[in-house]
């Protein structure tokens, strides 16, 4: 019995993880049909801040009580996580075309923050509150960056704008997105409290914990946008949702934690950083090659993720 509770948590915030998801992929593209802002910026903006939602709360939380090494550990997890299995699920189910103004800046950038990420904790032993202030710096130079482009690459797609969206004002599009992100929010705290509950029913230990079932939770909502966005055919969204999400995770989300309480990289180990930097880096000549991503290089990027758990699982559990 003291398991059938943290289950029917488990099932319910799947529930709110699948209708969340939905409505934040409606909502987000009839915002941006209405505004005429392109899907691929919403993917990369609204889509993105919302879906890393969870990490913000978790990584906050962690570092105000002291736990440096699961709020850093949940970013890098996280992003593995988006890259790996988020992007090689996706792929799966749909191969995702590649916008080619993904490849103009914010893959650059998503590259360029994991490895200033990695040299940070290398180097500086974890990140800063100068280090924060930078990465804040970075964030808002992305976002004017976006919002520049917003209006010029949204012209084309106002011409697909369909009736639906043509009948209804901006701030009910708005609404259902925000209804989503609420629903994706409330659904990944409740996964990740009842996944909590069972490991610890089956007597897993709390680094395990933090580093695969805490950073797979907080990405949920990423993975049920990336997924339902790639089943509707919304290829910008799917895509733009996880090198956004990256982005966010290290320069905003990190950032706003290291500035108000500096980071120690604690527990994390060099397995983690590199392989964040090689999802990172092996991403732009998957997208190259016939400009998707087919359904082989998802399954690479899933072994990739299969691998890295199960080291991370046996490193982490006891020895003997």
């Amino acid at each position: 019995m003291q398991v059938f509770l943290p289950i029917l948590y488990i099932l319910i915030a799947l529930g709110l993880l699948y209708y969340g998801a939905e409505w934040l992929v409606r909502g987000g593209y009839g915002v941006a049909l209405k505004l005429k802002i392109s899907r691929l910026v919403i993917g990369l903006t609204l889509v993105a801040f919302a879906t890393s939602a969870p990490e913000l709360t978790v990584s906050l939380d962690s570092a105000l009580e002291g736990l440096d090494g699961l709020s850093l550990g949940n970013v890098i997890g996280s992003n593995i996580c988006n890259i790996a299995l988020i992007l090689g699920l996706s792929s799966l189910v749909c191969p995702i075309a590649v916008n080619a103004g993904l490849l103009r800046m914010d893959m650059p950038l998503m590259i360029f923050s994991a490895v200033l990420l990695a040299v940070s904790c290398y180097y500086c032993g974890g990140v800063t509150r100068w280090g924060g202030l930078v990465f804040l710096a970075l964030m808002a130079g992305f976002l004017w960056w976006q919002f520049r482009q917003a209006r010029n690459d949204g012209q084309q797609d106002a011409a697909d704008e369909v009736p639906e969206v043509k009948d209804r004002p901006v701030w009910q599009w708005l609404l259902l997105a925000l209804a989503g992100l609420a629903a994706l929010v409330g659904g990944g705290k409740l996964f990740v409290n009842g996944a909590v509950a069972v490991a610890r029913l089956l007597h897993v230990s709390e680094t395990v914990i933090g580093l695969t079932v805490v950073a797979v939770g907080t990405s949920l909502p990423e993975l049920a946008t990336s997924l339902v966005a790639a089943i509707k055919g919304e290829a910008d969204i799917a895509i733009g949702n996880v090198v956004g999400s990256n982005i966010f995770n290290i320069l905003c989300i990190l950032g706003i934690t290291a500035t108000i309480k500096p980071l120690a990289a604690t527990g994390i180990t060099a397995i983690d950083l590199s392989t964040m930097l090689t999802v990172s880096i092996l991403l732009p000549p998957m997208m190259l090659t016939g400009r998707k991503i087919t359904r082989a290089e998802g399954a690479v990027l899933l072994v990739i993720y299969v691998v890295y758990t199960a080291l991370l699982v046996k490193n982490a559990l006891p020895s003997g």
